[in-house]
């Protein structure tokens, strides 16, 4: 009995036909050669089976290319032995194809897996460097210590670094972590210090502030107080748990200094005010003084300046607007004593009365040069009314 890739012979012996030739695998006496051709065709079918599987296998990427050559080398070494009939040379050919894509595939799984490794290695470089630089510039303590706790987090997250490396990596951040505890314990220590001395600095301005709250210097306090002020400022933070209270107190030495200034400055204002109101009513009364008997308005005028003197201070700002109006008032009287003294000197004086003659005569020779246009004339006549002016008294 015979087929395409196998027969048995008349005596049970099992050939199976590949091209270096025929080869016995077996022996069949159980019964009629059909039934023994089926019977290793089948064994053939399930090797085909099973090299099947392994190219599926390696054609979805679900199984180790490392795995799935070994399995089809095993395979090929043994079908010049294998006892099946079916055309073994060609899977012979698919073995090869495997084994052949089954290596390309595990070199390009190994050069996966080591760029892999490369980069989780690069990964982890990358956090001991930012360890190590926040251990040795990092200032914002809280913000610095949860990136390194989120580092530690990360680091965990990281595969595929073999033992040694990241053993040694691991030291260089645990290395750096303590560095930047051991900087920001300094730190901390520092600032105690640092608060200790601004509380005692503070509290001394405080009592000195409690020492000036009772006074009644009002400028050189006011300015004592603004110099605590700028101290208090310069001096820096105490600790949490104290500078709000310390405050509290040094505010409330200030607040008791500027609360009775503001008081006693709200009543020499009062008081101020008041004061102007009385002079700008005798500013009045003196500009109001009939000037028509001047003698009578000059003895009125010396009652009111020294009403005037003796009413106390004004607001700053009026001052000098009542002195003003104060001083117009007075020269309105002076000038009314004057006119009148002049006008008594030049009635009981006929030289006087003469002068005056004169100059009226030359003025009226001045208007008619101004009439007539004549610039030489128009300046003789401006000399002579000057001249006759020069001899008379102011």
């Amino acid at each position: 009995m015979a087929s395409e890739w196998g027969r048995i012979d008349d005596d049970g012996t099992v050939f199976v036909r590949t091209a270096d030739g025929e080869r016995a695998i077996g022996s069949w006496q159980a019964g009629d050669q059909e039934a023994g051709l089926a019977f290793y065709q089948r064994r053939y079918d399930d090797l085909e089976t099973e090299v099947q599987l392994l190219e599926k296998r390696l054609e979805s990427g679900a199984g180790d290319p490392a795995h799935t050559r070994k399995h089809a080398a095993d395979l090929k070494e043994q079908l010049p032995a294998v006892a099946a009939i079916g055309d073994l040379d060609a899977l012979g050919r698919r073995l090869d194809a495997v084994v052949a894509a089954a290596e390309e595939k595990a070199g390009a799984a190994a050069a996966a897996r080591e760029q892999a490794r490369a980069d989780a290695v690069a990964a982890k470089e990358a956090l001991v460097a930012e360890a190590e630089n926040i251990a040795e510039t990092g200032t914002s303590w809280k913000a610095s210590g949860d990136r390194l706790r989120a580092i530690v987090d990360e680091w965990r997250q990281i595969k595929g670094v073999d033992r040694k490396t990241d053993d040694a990596l691991w030291k260089r951040f645990a290395a750096a972590r303590d560095a930047f505890s051991r900087r920001r314990g300094q730190h901390f220590a520092q600032l105690d210090a640092e608060r200790t001395s601004v509380k005692e600095v503070k509290e001394r301005l405080i009592a000195r502030a409690e020492e000036l709250a009772e006074s009644t210097d009002w400028k050189g306090t006011t300015n004592a107080m603004r110099d605590l002020m700028t101290e208090w400022k310069a001096a820096g933070r105490a600790g949490r748990d104290v500078e709000d209270a310390l405050w509290t107190r040094f505010r409330a030495a200030q607040d008791s200094f500027f609360g009775r200034r503001s008081e006693t400055f709200a009543e020499r204002d009062a008081e101020q005010v008041a004061n102007q109101r009385k002079k700008e009513e005798i500013i009045e009364k003196a500009a109001a003084l009939d000037v028509s008997d001047p003698k009578a308005a000059q003895n009125a005028l010396r009652d009111l300046q020294a009403q005037f003197d003796e009413v106390g201070h004004v607001p700053r700002d009026s001052m000098r607007r009542l002195d003003d109006r104060m001083r117009a008032a007075e020269q309105r009287v002076r000038d009314a004593v004057d006119a009148e003294w002049r006008q008594s000197s030049t009635d009981s004086n006929p030289f006087l009365a003469a002068l005056r003659e004169r100059l009226v005569e030359a003025e009226a020779k001045l208007e008619r040069a101004r009439q007539s246009g004549d610039a030489a004339r128009i300046e003789k006549a401006e000399n002579e009314v000057a001249q006759r002016k020069s001899l008379l008294p102011d």
